[in-house]
């Protein structure tokens, strides 16, 4: 199958030429006649499967086919990266087509809302929001959806899970209700059901998520104590092959940490995070993407709010607390059929957890030996009802059949 089956408008086609689409993905290829329709729908589709493109190429051939044009389709998005980065890929698709978009998100300068607020006024066609900042906007009668045709909800899960629930609620009720609505989730948990339950029509329901890895990715682990990361993060990144790299954190504060701590130690890295200004937050991207900055830290949002090719290396510095969030942080390397490396630290308290991990995605992750200096890491366990240390029988007990000693794998 090509986009030319999906009897696209030529210059839309142009444009997807244009950046080098050829082949649509699989939800690419089930969402978009979907869409075109005029359907509800509903799809579970993970980061990097192709679902923007899936969303945004059916809505831009619709608008070209509109003969009145207005405020045709809002998109939401649960960070400001996310909004940029769909816009983004619409200016792309856009190239040879007269559509416009704009972004809409809060924590910018005035200059830059006054520059959104007169993009609108225009008349955009699509716009592309964070929950709150819309929600502002819509609460001071600046901005109406009278004409709106389409509502999109992008990365829905995570929506919800930074508490978005009732401002998305709110935003619906100044929303037409005669449109079509669309929503996309990485997840599909019952509270994702409940809320498309009041929000969409009888929609049309697709599954592509594969709780996968992909292929590519190299993917390994350490078991330690907390003392020992940073130590192993030097070890690893000795390893001039790993030009471009995201270590990821627990906290906002963790983030802040770790680029102290990375500085001193003489790497070039920064922390990205939400006490940054938006600016601040926008030139490390830049950096990052033009390879100019090496190493980037952050929390989950940046898991889904960040699309760079050619990131060689994540570091999971504290264990993820969900195995769907593991998959999206080590999603962020080996993308389109590339390779790259994941590894993951585990200290005592997230063996459990590294465990729920593995059984998720069916695979047995090897846990590298730490480098002798660093001292002996904790026995790993996950069974245990605390943890143990160094290669002590814990509690009298006889090993598992995995053993309770980390692997003796050469590491990355």
């Amino acid at each position: 199958m090509t986009f030319n089956d999906f009897n696209l408008d030529p210059k839309l086609l142009d444009g997807l030429l244009s950046m080098g689409y050829s082949k649509p993905t699989p939800i690419q290829e089930q969402a978009i006649p979907m869409i075109l329709e005029g359907k509800d729908l509903i799809a579970c589709a993970q980061t990097g499967t192709g679902k923007t493109a899936a969303f945004v190429l059916p809505i831009l051939h619709k608008i070209l086919n509109t003969e009145t044009r207005h405020l045709n389709t809002l998109i939401l998005s649960p960070t400001r990266e996310l909004a940029v980065q769909i816009d983004q890929q619409i200016e792309g698709f856009s190239y040879f087509i007269d559509v416009s978009s704009i972004p809409v998100y809060g924590g910018g300068s005035g200059a830059i809302w006054d520059q959104q607020r007169k993009a609108m006024q225009q008349g955009a066609d699509i716009v592309i929001a964070t929950p709150g900042r819309l929600l502002a906007l819509l609460q001071s009668g600046e901005m109406k959806f009278t004409h709106l045709k389409h509502l999109i909800l992008d990365e829905a899960d995570r929506m919800l899970d930074m508490g978005f629930f009732d401002d998305i609620m709110k935003i619906v009720n100044y929303l037409p209700t005669e449109r079509q609505t669309i929503l996309f989730s990485a997840t599909m948990p019952p509270k994702i059901r409940v809320f498309a339950d009041r929000i969409l029509k009888d929609p049309v329901k697709l599954n592509i998520a594969i709780s996968k890895p992909a292929e590519g990715i190299l993917q390994q682990a350490y078991v330690v104590h907390d003392a020992q990361k940073m130590g192993i993060v030097k070890h690893v990144l000795l390893n001039d092959l790993f030009k471009s790299v995201i270590i990821f954190a627990s906290t906002k504060d963790k983030v802040k940490a770790l680029e102290r701590e990375m500085q001193k130690a003489g790497f070039q890295a920064k922390g990205f995070q939400s006490d940054l200004e938006q600016n601040e937050r926008e030139s490390i991207l830049r950096e990052f993407k033009s390879r100019s900055l090496r190493i980037i830290i952050g929390t989950d949002i940046l898991s889904r709010g960040i699309d760079v090719e050619g990131i060689n290396l994540v570091i999971n510095y504290d264990t993820p607390p969900d195995p769907e969030d593991y998959i999206h942080r080590i999603g962020r390397t080996a993308r389109a059929d590339t390779t790259g490396t994941a590894i993951t630290f585990i200290n005592e308290k997230d063996q459990r957890k590294f465990s729920n991990i593995e059984n998720l995605i069916g695979v047995e992750i090897p846990k590298l030996k730490i480098p002798e200096e660093l001292g002996e890491g904790p026995v790993y366990d996950p069974g245990l009802k605390r943890p143990t240390t160094g290669n002590k029988k814990p509690w009298g007990k006889k090993p598992n059949k995995s053993g309770f000693r980390n692997s003796n794998s050469k590491p990355a």
